[in-house]
């Protein structure tokens, strides 16, 4: 497939655009969107698989007495599939009932540059340069620990494009690579198995560490070996990443969205100005961090992004704001519209939700730890509850802490909280931050959270 460079993409959205309104829309949206990416998997320690993946397509958001219709297609190199797209938009429109509170897609505003999204170098990796690079990953992990068994994971490289325009005069374009390698381990003792335990690193650029990502895998299967039971408890947590990417992915995310908050769905409805967590805390959602896996000039309907701070020093300052739901309360987007691709319309979604760190080491906070767990990974994080922020999660494996050191570790305990009252009871905040998805995070150590031992 020959990569579409940017001034055919913009022309076709152009074009889109102008061969909508003569159709008869008064507003239109055209979005394009491109991806090629390769893949190889891990199963039972070996190479199983190796996959290209080629994608491009166009979303058309078009609108007709505010009534608003959408359609895509994958045909885009056919007059023919854009302008059935148009009309299928177009029918979808005249068929909806009009939505008063439509007030017109964005308009017109200047672009900032990021830096450190594009790398050519990703570009030009082969099958076989992922191939080595998850034999790297396998090496090191069994030279860590000869016992291990890397039971899944891969090697993952892509570029991708994306193109917008619309009728009010937004015209953008954008390109970006990604890369990643993960693993997920097990140690077996006897008749014992380890939960499983994983390990990744993703960047923008080519950057990653793959001898880490199966070194540090192995390290913590190994870890995950004599278990030992705990008691029923309130106690303290050092919640890593991992953790902190499953809880506020579905529970705290979802309270500073502003259509969650404007259908009276958010915990946080009128309370911006509020305290509503620990001094000690500042989140961020950063639209422009430099590297973020995240980051873009622009967002799913053509507004610039920013950074917008959500809470600052523990009170809540902003809502995250799509251009419609901003245009509702009278706003300005905070540049928070997401795609999936151009198969479906903007929702609102974070871009590089930061917890600013701290000044202390990993190894640091948990020796401020007189006694507590060290949570890594949760599972049902996913059945929290979004507008309680109510929470009943499994850690498995988590490891004990005792006395400032990890004396050993324990399996399926429970968690059970609230994500407010968490965010209240952050104590002390570490310097390691990482990228997970939309998370930018560091350590955090949780005061009074209710543990259920098993």
């Amino acid at each position: 497939m020959v990569v579409l460079e940017k001034d055919k993409m913009l022309t076709l959205a152009d074009n889109t655009v102008s061969l909508a309104l003569q159709k008869g829309a008064s507003e239109v949206e055209v979005y394009l969107y491109e991806g090629h990416a390769k893949n190889v998997g891990i199963e039972r320690g070996q190479i199983t698989k190796s996959n290209k993946i080629l994608d491009r397509g166009l979303g058309i958001r078009v609108v007709a007495r505010k009534a608003i219709g959408f359609a895509y297609t994958n045909a885009i190199e056919s007059d023919d599939s854009i302008h059935d797209v148009i009309m299928s938009a177009l029918n979808a429109a005249r068929a909806s009932k009009p939505d008063n509170n439509w007030n017109g897609f964005p308009e017109k505003k200047p672009y900032f540059q990021i830096e450190n999204t594009y790398d050519r170098k990703i570009v030009q990796l082969s099958s076989e340069d992922l191939v080595t690079i998850a034999y790297e990953m396998l090496d090191s992990a069994i030279a860590a620990e000869k016992n291990v068994l890397p039971i899944e994971g891969g090697v993952s490289a892509a570029f991708f494009s994306s193109a917008i325009a619309n009728s009010n005069g937004v015209r953008g374009f954008d390109k970006g690579t990604y890369v990643e390698c993960s693993l997920a381990a097990v140690m077996k003792k006897r008749n014992t198995i380890t939960p499983v335990c994983f390990e990744y690193d993703a960047e923008r650029n080519y950057n990653i560490n793959p001898k880490w990502v199966g070194k540090e895998a192995a390290r913590l299967s190994s870890s995950a070996l004599n278990t030992r039971k705990i008691e029923t408890k309130t106690t303290n947590l050092i919640l890593t990443q991992f953790a902190i990417q499953s809880l506020f992915s579905n529970t705290l995310i979802n309270a500073i969205r502003a259509d969650n908050v404007q259908r009276n769905q958010s915990k946080f409805k009128g309370k911006l100005g509020e305290k509503i967590s620990s001094d000690i805390l500042t989140i961020q959602d950063d639209g422009l961090l430099a590297g973020g896996l995240g980051s873009t000039p622009f967002d799913g309907e053509g507004v610039p992004q920013q950074k917008t701070n959500i809470v600052k020093k523990g009170i809540l300052k902003n809502f995250l704001y799509d251009n419609y739901t901003a245009k509702k309360e009278g706003k300005k987007s905070t540049g928070n519209a997401s795609r999936a691709g151009y198969l479906s319309t903007p929702s609102i979604g974070a871009t590089n939700f930061r917890i600013l760190p701290g000044n202390k080491t990993s190894k640091q906070l948990t020796e401020e730890v007189d006694e507590g767990l060290l949570i890594y990974y949760l599972q049902g994080a996913h059945s929290s509850n979004p507008v309680t922020g109510d929470f009943s999660v499994v850690a498995t494996p988590a490891w004990k802490i005792k006395n400032g050191e990890i004396s050993h570790s324990t399996r399926g305990v429970m968690l059970a909280g609230n994500i407010f009252e968490v965010l209240k009871n952050v104590k002390m905040i570490a310097n390691n931050e990482r990228k997970l998805g939309s998370i930018i995070a560091p350590w955090i150590l949780v005061n009074n959270v209710r543990i259920i031992g098993k």
